[in-house]
């Protein structure tokens, strides 16, 4: 018999200082059981990070050749493919020339795969922008994660505040060059 993917709730207030996005979110992420939580975690930054309109999640693992994050037209046309964690050299070839914009958000140690990246041939890949999510901002959303979870989300400046019952939890994100 299969695991079922585990379905958490967020109820989040966005205040996006540095786009001008303002927003009150309520999402249902799936996780799928060999997803990590810091993967997951790293998806719903993202998205939040990302939010425009357009933008949804991917039918999950199933759908291994979708980004874990799109943003489409209203005609369904691919405007941006968001990444999360290390994606392949070849997944990063594949995702720049389906979509007119690529974002990777990386939650964890990123060294070597950005050699292996420079390193390789990939479609406009000084056009890819990488972010690197603050691993203990990861880490202490991780050790508090619940099924159900209200927070007010801020971004001024680069960097992430969450405001938790037991406090404030913050953050930097931090563009990576190819």
């Amino acid at each position: 018999m299969a695991i079922s993917s585990t379905v958490f709730v967020f109820a989040i207030d966005l205040s996006d200082t540095d786009r001008h996005v303002y927003e009150t979110l309520s999402l249902r992420i799936a996780r799928h059981p060999s997803e990590s939580d810091e993967f997951l975690i790293a998806r719903l930054l993202a998205y939040c990070l990302e939010l425009t309109e357009g933008i949804e999640f991917s039918r999950g693992l199933s759908a291994a050749d979708d980004p874990p994050i799109a943003v489409r037209d209203p005609t369904g046309t691919l405007r941006a493919w968001i990444d999360v964690g290390t994606p392949s050299v070849e997944r990063l070839h594949r995702a720049s020339k389906a979509a007119p914009r690529v974002a990777v958000y990386v939650h964890k140690e990123h060294r070597q795969w950005l050699a292996e990246l420079r390193a390789a041939k990939i479609h406009r890949a000084a056009a890819i922008e990488l972010r690197a999510l603050d691993q203990a901002l990861i880490a202490q959303l991780v050790a508090r994660l619940d099924r159900r979870m209200s927070f007010p989300l801020t971004v001024a400046d680069g960097e992430v505040f969450i405001a938790l019952k037991e406090g404030t939890i913050s953050g930097q994100t931090s563009r990576l060059e190819l």
